[in-house]
């Protein structure tokens, strides 16, 4: 008896040739900017000035505009620093993780997602320092240095301190890894700028590219070094988030305390990191007309990624809820109980119906190869997971184990303003990315095609 595999999708259609990748991808970074990428880029530049009124009014102020109050110390500003992080992860796993284990599908879409890890965690950066109240001695006080403002010496064993060194060494060797990636790609937009005469971009490209020769030692170094920021970002996955919700599972508040916290926020990192990934990749994929470098094959297996890692966070809710009625804890049990039918039920089954729920549409595969159906239910997954991020911090807050410290939050105007900050900063970021960086690794993603064009590249 014989039995033979199944043949795997083409990963590029549409017999394209070496040359054909370089004229494609390049083509976007030598053009002039289309009316669209003018609009996209001016309505994000608007919601970037915005925010930033709202950052000046807020460090001229103080955090006391925001809607914080004794009772939620932490509020809109902590969740989306744990709504942005979480969508940093995908990024690292696609290039690192999959690059390991040599999954070729990577090759297509791993440049814009490490793209959008290092804005993602820059726009998470802005929520600690916002935090402080006063930015410009944020970068005193993250040191254990004597100061004239009293007894600020910083508390190492405190995990707020961790998520300075875990998120700066995951963004500084994402950055490395990301640069690293575009160095070929550059030295082949040089030399296609030294072969029309157009000194001006050969000599930036050059400058970019380090003066890349493609010699085989160079080549040879180029892999080695690859492998070992992969070998490095690999732990930072699971660590970040890790660190990050220790931030919470080391504390006594009810409905924190909990041990399941670091596989479950790193699930979700990953769940909601790979949902913007595809928000971004579907839009890149039609507004640059990438279709044959970005197929349905590639959405669908990142569909599939979602459907795995929603439900590991769907296993999560339920174990939390069972933890806390085996436990015997009454607040415990309350704060979950609260979570559901109080004042904040609506927030709580948001993040149900869209996290828990709506990825499951993922097993049809009319849907999780349906273009238009993946776009909105990857908005749909983001959604949720910031208000599982809302449900976790302000729900465990608001009702703690004093009855006379209860209290409700409610966001001001510069709560948003600065979530607003943060949209218009990584939007704009990206769209720049994608107009003067090549959107896709070219150089990758000639290795899995046929090397037979007879064009020049």
């Amino acid at each position: 008896m014989q039995a033979s595999s199944a043949i795997r999708e083409t990963l590029i259609t549409g017999g394209k040739t070496v040359g054909d990748v370089s004229e494609d991808i390049s083509r976007q970074v030598e053009g002039k900017p289309t009316p669209l990428w003018w609009g996209a880029f001016g309505f994000s530049f608007i919601l970037l000035a915005l925010g930033f009124y709202s950052l000046c009014v807020l460090e001229w102020e103080g955090v006391g505009v925001w809607g914080l109050n004794k009772t939620v110390g932490w509020a809109w500003d902590i969740t989306n620093f744990v709504w942005w992080v979480g969508i940093g992860h995908a990024g690292t796993l696609i290039s690192a993780i999959l690059l390991l284990f040599r999954q070729r599908w990577r090759m297509s879409i791993n440049r814009a997602a490490e793209a959008m890890t290092i804005f993602a965690v820059i726009c998470a950066a802005t929520f600690p320092f916002a935090h402080m109240g006063r930015l410009w001695l944020g970068f005193y006080w993250v040191f254990p240095l004597p100061n004239t403002w009293g007894s600020l010496w910083v508390n190492f064993n405190s995990p707020l301190l961790w998520d300075v060194f875990a998120i700066s060494t995951y963004f500084s060797v994402s950055l490395v890894f990301w640069y690293m990636g575009l160095i070929p790609d550059f030295a082949v937009i040089r030399d296609r700028a030294v072969r029309t005469g157009n000194k001006l971009r050969a000599s930036v490209y050059n400058t970019l590219s380090f003066g890349w020769s493609g010699g085989a030692k160079t080549w040879g170094r180029y892999e080695s070094v690859a492998l070992i920021l992969a070998g490095l970002s690999t732990p930072l996955v699971l660590s970040v988030h890790t660190i990050v919700s220790m931030d919470f599972a080391t504390s006594v508040i009810p409905g924190w305390h909990t041990t399941i916290f670091p596989p479950y926020f790193v699930a979700g990192a990953i769940f909601s990191g790979f949902a913007m990934v595809l928000t971004l990749l579907i839009i890149t994929r039609k507004v640059f007309k990438l279709e044959d470098y970005i197929t349905i094959y590639h959405i669908e297996l990142m569909n599939i990624v979602i459907i795995i890692t929603g439900s590991i966070v769907g296993i999560a809710y339920i174990t939390e809820f069972f933890v806390a009625w085996y436990g015997g804890v009454p607040a415990e049990f309350y704060a979950f109980y609260n979570r559901a039918t109080g004042p904040y039920w609506w927030a709580y089954w948001s993040m149900m119906t869209c996290n828990v729920i709506s990825p499951q549409l993922f097993w049809f595969k009319k849907i999780r190869t349906n273009i238009v159906a993946t776009f909105v239910l990857s908005i749909i997954v983001n959604i949720g997971m910031w208000f599982e991020r809302f449900v976790i911090i302000v729900t465990s807050l608001h009702r703690d184990y004093l009855p006379s410290s209860w209290s409700m939050f409610y966001p001001t105007i510069y709560d948003v303003g600065e979530y607003v900050l943060t949209f218009g900063f990584f939007f704009c970021a990206f769209l720049l990315f994608a107009k003067f960086f090549p959107v896709i690794n070219m150089a990758e993603v000639k290795s899995i095609i046929k090397s037979t064009s007879e064009k020049k590249h």
